[in-house]
């Protein structure tokens, strides 16, 4: 690689980093064959682990750092004094091809600034797919950012070479994107999300190609006044509305030159942590967004304890839940049992009587589920009610003594 190829590397994979929506659970399995290059599996790529616990990665880069677009929080901005770069769709498609052949990577995640235009811009993006795909027989991984602006059809171009599209709506509330990012309409972006909504299910009944991991978004967390409740409000929607795979949460970096609307330190970083837990109870656990705020304060997460630990300590009259006879969807709102673990448990006492032992065997988080559930052997009394239960819950470890 000359020096110049490796200098547009160094800038355009650290522009990148502040793109958190990059993995690829959801795609299938799919091998290059005897004439082609590179494979993919249905977990998650870009640095992520998987379910087995191996931890897969993907060349994350821009095309280009160059943007029209002045959007306040973005260190990419046009405005911004920032080292600038661009790659060729070609030298894109070489890098792929070399680091997968010397096996660093298994796919590229692929997003850009703004350059010439819109149009100009997602066709470029497309070609980098359609390249590798065609011309190179590529199997392995990859996912496109999409530029909402751009004409629909180079969007569905894109759809048929990449396994996910993903575009970022960025803030949650459509006055907030008004004030950092005049550029962007909130309406346009939703609208794109919808035709490529529409095309993934259409490709599904017609069993062919369209984005088959589904699209994916993300949005910057603190660099505006939204409450958690807002931000799960809108991620609610995009789910139930526009089919998303997932939501991605970023928490806000201060930028230099920074314009002074924005927050000019960033919000704890368990803020997001907690967003995601959120995030997995809407999808997974049957929560509502109102329940799951409920458990925190003014429309804040609170940041001490797990949303699901929130949330069973604000509502103990519904605890304590037999293991043996509680529903799933009750069980489910135990904290420390997990969605796997619940699915045991209903299995298990199918067969048997289940004793508290039986369930430190089928869940690791017995420790804190012993407080909310009722089993053979086992009765919390008056714990679920005790003032101290949650200090008692979230209690940090004793050091060990080394004498």
């Amino acid at each position: 690689m000359d020096d110049a190829l490796l200098d547009k590397l160094e800038i355009l994979a650290d522009a990148a980093k502040y793109d958190a929506s990059c993995a690829s659970s959801g795609a299938k399995r799919r091998t290059g064959g005897p004439d082609g290059i590179g494979s993919t599996t249905g977990a998650g790529i870009c640095h992520a682990y998987t379910p087995d616990g191996r931890c897969v990665s993907l060349l994350k880069i821009l095309l280009t750092n160059y943007c029209l677009f002045d959007c306040a929080y973005c260190i990419n901005r046009r405005s911004s004094n920032v080292r600038r770069a661009r790659f060729s769709v070609e030298e894109v498609v070489q890098l792929t091809l070399g680091f997968y052949k010397r096996n660093c990577i298994e796919g590229l995640f692929l997003s850009s600034g703004i350059i010439r235009s819109p149009d100009h811009t997602m066709e470029q993006l497309m070609l980098v797919a359609r390249t590798l795909r065609r011309d190179h027989g590529f199997a392995g991984y990859i996912h496109l950012k999409t530029i909402p602006e751009a004409s629909p059809w180079l969007i569905e171009q894109a759809g048929l070479w990449a396994d996910r599209l993903s575009i970022n709506l960025e803030l949650s509330s459509d006055r907030s994107l008004k004030e950092f990012a005049p550029e962007k309409d909130g309406s346009s972006i939703k609208a794109v999300m919808g035709q490529v909504g529409e095309r993934i299910l259409e490709a599904k009944e017609e069993k062919r190609r369209f984005s088959p991991a589904g699209q994916s978004t993300q949005m910057i967390v603190g660099a505006d006044a939204s409450t958690d409740l807002s931000v799960l409000e809108t991620s609610d929607t995009l789910y139930r509305r526009y089919g998303l795979r997932r939501v991605y949460y970023s928490a806000f970096s201060p930028i230099p030159e920074a314009s002074s609307a924005l927050p000019a330190k960033p919000p704890p970083l368990q803020r997001e942590n907690r967003l995601y837990q959120a995030d997995w109870l809407l999808r997974y656990y049957g929560f509502t967004v109102d329940e799951i705020a409920a458990g925190g304060e003014g429309g804040m997460l609170d940041l001490g304890i797990d949303p699901k630990l929130a949330w069973a300590l604000k509502n103990r009259e519904r605890f304590p839940v037999d293991v043996n006879s509680a529903d799933r969807e009750m069980l489910l709102r135990v904290p420390g049992l997990g969605a796997r673990a619940v699915d045991k448990i209903v299995e298990a006492r199918r067969h048997t009587t289940l004793r508290l032992e039986d369930v430190a065997r089928l869940s690791s988080g017995l420790k804190r589920a012993r407080a909310f559930l009722i089993a053979a052997d086992h009765h919390p009394g008056g714990l679920t009610d005790r003032a101290d239960l949650r200090q008692r819950l979230v209690a940090p470890p004793k050091q060990l003594s080394l004498f």
